[in-house]
């Protein structure tokens, strides 16, 4: 490109080198921001004629020469030309061969700092709102799947080892509550994000009389940013979005280890629908999870993201810097990426089998009732922790007898202690050990329906 093609070329008197215009181009990857790159142009140039800095009619051809540019990139239909720096200036150098002189009017007031601040909040505005349906339709599919498989009973783990019977419900449920919490935490940032930065220009603001709350006004935003200082040196909402969205990745690969765990022979507790695994190249009988193991795998993608922009911010001299182009690559696929796995969990969820039998069975082995037994001590009077040392040496018993804590005899238990009675045995079993377990946020039965209630209502 020529020097005097440049937006900033009056200052040089060498043409860039081709391969330095190569390196700094961003438009091959945010060009993707068009649609917010327009809007936000529109808004400035009805300001701009509004505070009578350019004419009525120049900002209407403005805004024409910019809807017919918006139709032919979402029809295919415009061409990015070799030396397109960026997704601004494709569109202002575009504007300006199809409505001539006014369309170089548009850039009044603005500077490519604040334009790209505000075509990311814009950007991210609409991605969170689509973040946040996913999640919603994530945490139905959750609550359908609870609702019917109310009453299986399987077992719940500490340290990989079994620990104490459970509803498979309540386990869903629990997976529901942190994709609640992310569902809060985007909208949180939302809050942030949704503040208008057009009019910070470079970095000083501007002496042209413009009118910010206007373009506010005009694009939704509610608020305007403070200090242009900080406006166009911000990247906190782009790395608080990534946060949320890291957590939301992590949730979901919580739960699809499970799956892989709980889909393999060696538990057999759930089968998970053909349309969701894939075979061997070399071995016919394997089905293999696949989607849960990617969604696993791409969040340590999401997670690089993050680490990505942090550390593009973390050295930073006041204000703007080229690294922030650097920013929307991270994004964008910290996007994608999120929503993608949201979209094809929330199909999978749909599709689950669980081994009803399976899981019950095992939920009543490995002692996982001894804390019930426990309990049942304390309520005779005996203090916990001697309750505890108790059944400690009642499960050691069991371990050397080959026995389980069922098969106990009353006489038994009472080698250990005289408080036991006949009444132990409604404690023994897995589904009495679940639905003993009624305070607010436990496992019991009658709990989890309460819950489910309670979030249908809201």
């Amino acid at each position: 490109m020529k020097i005097e093609d440049k937006p900033w070329g009056g200052r040089f008197s060498e043409s860039t080198d081709r391969e330095v215009e190569n390196f700094t181009a961003s438009v091959h990857y945010d060009r993707r921001l068009y649609r917010y790159d327009i809007e936000g142009s529109v808004a400035h140039a009805r300001m701009l004629a509004k505070q009578g800095i350019i004419s009525q009619q120049e900002a209407r051809a403005i805004r024409s020469g910019l809807g017919k540019i918006l139709a032919d990139i979402e029809a295919g239909n415009f061409a990015f030309q070799a030396g397109d720096e960026d997704i601004h200036m494709a569109v202002e150098k575009a504007l300006i061969a199809r409505i001539g002189e006014a369309g170089g009017k548009l850039h009044t007031g603005r500077s490519r700092n604040d334009q790209i601040a505000l075509d990311i909040r814009l950007y991210l505005r609409a991605e969170i709102s689509r973040v946040v349906g996913l999640l919603k339709s994530l945490k139905a599919g959750f609550i359908e799947l609870a609702k019917k498989e109310m009453g299986a009973v399987m077992p719940g783990y500490t340290h990989m080892q079994k620990a104490q019977p459970v509803l498979l419900s309540h386990y869903l449920l629990a997976f529901r509550e942190m994709f609640d919490r992310d569902e809060a935490r985007m909208l949180d940032c939302l809050k942030r994000v949704n503040v208008m930065p057009l009019g910070a220009a470079a970095l000083a603001g501007t002496g042209l009389p413009i009118d910010r709350d206007y373009v506010a006004r005009l694009l939704k935003f509610p608020a305007v940013t403070e200090n242009s200082i900080d406006t166009v040196s911000d990247r906190d909402f782009v790395a608080e979005f990534i946060f949320a969205a890291s957590l939301i990745m992590m949730h979901m690969s919580r739960f699809c280890e499970d799956l892989v765990l709980w889909s393999s022979g060696e538990f057999g507790y759930v089968e998970i629908a053909d349309a969701f695994t894939t075979g061997s190249s070399i071995m016919p009988q394997k089905k293999n999870p696949d989607v849960a193991e990617l969604i696993r795998g791409k969040t340590g993608r999401v997670y690089g993201n993050l680490v990505a922009l942090l550390t593009i911010l973390k050295g930073l001299p006041m204000t703007y810097n080229r690294d922030l182009q650097e920013d929307k690559e991270p994004l964008f696929d910290t996007v994608d990426t999120v929503a993608a796995c949201l979209g094809i969990l929330a199909a999978m969820v749909g599709r689950l089998t669980f081994n009803r039998n399976r899981m019950e069975a095992e939920a009543g082995g490995g002692f996982a009732t001894a804390t019930d037994v426990a309990e049942y001590l304390v309520m005779k009077g005996v203090p916990f922790r001697e309750a505890h040392g108790i059944v400690g040496r009642l499960v050691a018993f069991c371990i050397q007898n080959g026995k389980e804590l069922t098969g106990l005899t009353l006489k038994e238990f009472r080698n250990f202690d005289k408080g036991f009675e006949k009444d132990l045995f409604l404690s023994l079993t897995a589904r009495q050990s679940v639905n003993a377990r009624k305070s607010v946020g436990g496992t019991a039965e009658e709990t989890v329906r309460k819950r489910i209630a309670e979030i249908e209502r809201w």
